[in-house]
This record gives C-alpha cells, structure tokens and sequence, in this order.
C-alpha cells in the first residue's frame, strides 16, 4: 500500500493520473480516497515490474477537508512505487465547457447557404427555416415485445428514438425454450416494426455467459453436446439476422463471467466471436460488460482489464479483420462523472467505437443533490479551494433524472462515443432500474430529460430560422443529421425547398445556392 496526504476544500470534479510500478509480476492497483472513514475509488490500472503504468482516474467532491490517497493492491507481497501524482480539478462551469468544445469539433457542422434569384442575384432579407428530419447520432431506447400493437407506445418511441435493443426477445432463453424448437417470431416481427420506421436495431445478443441466464436445458451439457448446441445457437441467430442489425453483442458480460469458458476451455469465448464473425463479416461485434465506467472498484473490469480481453479477440482474422466495438452498459448508481471521462478517455485510445449500450440510473435512497459555486481560479488548487454548498434533499426521481441527464452528457460529448441506448423502456411489469413514461406514455422526470436533450441536439424536429445578409448569405452551425430548408422571398410569394444531410465527414463548412 502507498499513502498520500491531501488537503483539499470543496471541488465538483477531480482528474487523477499517477505513474505506477510493482516491485514483482505484475497486479491491480487501485486509486482510494479516504475521508472520514468513507472510501471513495477512482481508479485502477494493472501495474507491473520494470515499467511504469498510468493510472488514470477521478472522483466527484462534495464536502470540504482533508483526505488521504491510497494506492493498493490485493496481493500484499508487492511494494507499489507511485510517481508524477496529479490532481487537476474543475468547477461544474469547467467541466460543462469542456463538453461545449468538444460537441462543437465532433458533433456539429458549419453550414453556408446563400439565395439567389433567377439571374443569380443575391436576395437579401430571405427567411429561413430549417428543420432536422433525423438525428445523425444514434440515441435509443430498450424495448420489450409489448410495443407490438401498442400505438400509443409506438408513436412515443418513433417520434424520439433512432436505435433499440430487444431487452429479451432474441436471447437464446427466448427463442429456444426447447431444445431443437426454434421460434423467432416475436423478434421478427419486432425487427419489422422497427425496420418500417428506420429505427435501428442492436442483436443482443448472441448467447449469455452468466450461468443463470441460460435457457434451462443448456446448463446440464457439456463436451462435445454443449459444442454442437452453442454453434447451432450461434449460426441460427447470426445467419437469421446477417445484415439487418447495426451490431451484435456477442458473448455478454464475458468479464464477470465464464459459464462457456468453464465448460468449453479457455478459448471458448474467442471461437464464438470468430465464428459470429465468419457468418456477418460486415456487422461490428460488441463486447458488452457492465461497471467498466460505474463501479471504479470493480477490478473484474476496468478499463485495463477490458483492453486485455479485446486485445485477444482483434487476433481473430476469419473473413478478414473483426470489426470490434466496445460496449459499456452503463447501469449507474451514483455515477462517478471524472472517473466516466477517463474510463473512456483509456478506452478511446484503440480508435474502436464506443456505445453505451444499457444507461440508467438507479440513485441510493436519500442522496443529494450537490451544487457548487465555483472558485475564481482553479489554479488556486494548490492552497485549497474555499467554496460555499447549497445541498438541495430531492425526490428520487429527481435524482434519478439529475444524474441520468449528467451520464448522457458525457456520453454524448465524448468524440469516441458512437452511439447510446438507455434501459427504460416502458414495460406493464415494471422497468428495470428506472423508466421515462408512466403506463399512458406521459414523460416522467427521466422522459423529461430525454426530451430536453434532444431538442438541444436537434432532435424532435428542431427548427433553425433567420434572415440571409446583404448578400444573400444565411450561415448556422448545426448537428449532424438530415435536414430541409425553405427559403421565402422578402418580396414575392416564392418559397425555394432543399434538402441535405450533414455529416461529420464534412470538415469544411457545407455550402449550397438556392435560387427563389
């Protein structure tokens, strides 16, 4: 164990890096806060011998005083060596410009349109509208079978989301009950559904490797018996499915687990992917794990230990390179929000693609809400920060929706974040940590969230207006998506139509000459 000593007043975000090296072997270390006998942790790394590894961090602040930094590892026979600590704190106003920035650069796009008429003159004063058809991010929800025929529920959902991902109803448990009797018409006609409404569709997924979620008559093979039955599983769902699917999860949570591994060998999971892999070459394979960016304690699978287990799956080359993609549940309690940004920030460093693939948000029972006014200089860290509290009690719900709205802004602004899925979809018995609808498809404070966002990102339709300058000219910076414009003429009841897409590709601004 290594301790350090800190002082520090109140902060709302704290960076941690540190350099750390092990006297033998190599073992996880993990980054601990202590402060009136609470332990808060902030990260880890798998640190070795003869080199050094960086630990990459961070907490959330909330109360003023002194803390201690530890630094341990679970085997006791090592010395742990710590250089080059940082701590880099931000206010709350800090950390929302950061996000500004960085969905300026990486979800926005300059847009340059100039009206002209019949003889290619400009025409001043024109009036513009623009409006966003679709939502070039991908933003989603989870669904169950109960959307089938319910319109209400059908026009909540279509009205807002791009993707989805069947909560159950393509896992093996659900299309073969019994063994040999296949039966996926409830997928089907879900994937239907959503295909008709350009909706986006995850397979999730291709089988499970926690035991308890087996379907119950695949627990008792082994050998060659449970071989046959898992490629037979693979190949029906795979080929049923070939290219109709944004991507597939493919074997589940196969940090925490290791039901086929136990029975199959330790190459189990490896020949599963290389064989999804071989039938839908052109399909991105997840590998989906949860508490990678919740639970900075949970060593099963930090960021270090994820990129271990990726690093053996990119040696696949069946039907050429696997297209990998990392998957981040995403099921918070009280999210971490430093320690989120750099999980990913460690993840993105392989140029895969990152969604967060199941968000919710389930706060313990009695939390606050904390907020901050911020000091003047952040600099200022090095004598300690004096900072004044107003903590708010809040309704769960409120709660709940607080830190859900913080999860999906860090996701979303993050460069290497592809793509999200929230778990909330509404279901008669009950959602499974948090829902965004009441049983009549009216918003809860969760929906409300949602929705806010999405008119901020462009979504639900959002409208753009102005006037073109002297010139003709009407300049805007928008969110990529599809979108159409209408020019009106200041002077005679002429309305020009266009319609364009706006993409990331576009490094300089777009431009187009509509003549009215």
């Amino acid at each position: 164990m290594n301790k350090h000593y800190i002082n520090y007043h109140l902060m709302y975000f704290m960076l941690l890096v540190a350099w750390l090296q092990v006297s033998k072997g190599k073992t996880p270390v993990i980054a601990i806060f202590k402060k009136n006998g609470e332990y808060k942790h902030a990260g880890s790394v798998v640190a070795e011998s003869k080199c050094w590894s960086m630990l990459k961090g961070g907490i959330t602040i909330d109360e003023s005083g002194p803390a201690e930094l530890y630094f341990e590892s679970e085997d006791t026979t090592v010395e742990i060596w710590v250089d080059s600590v940082s701590l880099q704190p931000f206010t709350e106003e800090e950390w929302n410009s950061h996000h500004e920035q960085s969905i300026h650069k990486t979800r926005k796009g300059a847009m340059r349109i100039r009206a002209v008429n019949s003889d290619g003159e400009p025409i001043p004063n024109a009036t513009i509208s623009i409006v966003q058809n679709r939502l070039a991010f991908p933003f989603g929800c989870e669904v169950e079978k109960n959307i089938l025929g319910n319109q209400a529920y059908q026009n909540w959902f279509t009205k807002r989301f791009t993707v989805t991902t069947f909560a159950n109803e393509m896992k093996w448990y659900s299309t073969e009950v019994v063994r040999g009797k296949e039966d996926y018409t409830t997928a089907d006609a879900m994937l239907r559904f959503f295909k008709q409404h350009g909706v986006a569709v995850r397979g999730h997924n291709i089988v499970w490797d926690d035991p308890k979620y087996q379907p119950s008559w695949v627990t008792s093979l082994s050998g060659n018996d449970l071989y046959n039955a898992v490629k037979r599983r693979v190949s029906s769902v795979v080929s049923r499915y070939k290219g109709q699917l944004v991507s597939w999860d493919v074997v589940n949570e196969n940090l925490h687990s290791s039901f086929f591994e136990s029975k199959m060998g330790p190459q189990a999971s490896y020949n599963i992917y290389a064989l999804a892999h071989s039938i839908d070459p052109r399909t991105t394979m997840f590998m989906n794990e949860f508490n990678t960016l919740e639970q900075p304690g949970d060593s099963a699978s930090s960021p270090a230990r994820y990129l271990g287990k990726l690093r053996e799956l990119q040696s696949i080359r069946i039907a050429g390179n696997i297209q990998l993609g990392i998957g981040l549940e995403s099921h918070f309690n009280t999210p971490n929000i430093p320690y989120m940004r750099s999980a990913l920030d460690t993840l993105s460093a392989t140029g895969l693609p990152i969604w967060l693939t199941e968000v919710d948000v389930q706060a313990p029972p009695n939390v606050q809400v904390v907020k901050t006014l911020a000091p003047q200089n952040h600099n200022q860290f090095e004598s300690g920060f004096t900072v004044v509290l107003v903590i708010q009690a809040c309704a769960v719900a409120g709660v709940d929706a607080n830190y859900f709205e913080q999860v999906l802004r860090e996701g979303h602004a993050h460069p290497q974040v592809k793509g999200m899925v929230t778990w909330s979809g509404y279901s008669p018995s009950g959602c499974y940590k948090m829902c965004l609808t009441d049983g009549n498809f009216r918003n809860l404070p969760t929906g409300d969230v949602v929705d806010k966002l999405l008119r901020e990102w462009g979504g639900l339709r959002g409208q753009t207006t102005g006037f073109t300058d002297a010139d003709g000219f009407f300049e805007a910076s928008l969110f990529h998506g599809d979108y159409d414009i209408n020019i009106a003429h200041p002077l005679i009841n002429s309305i020009a139509s266009h319609r364009f897409k706006l993409t990331s590709d576009d490094s300089q601004p777009s431009q187009f000459v509509v003549h009215v």
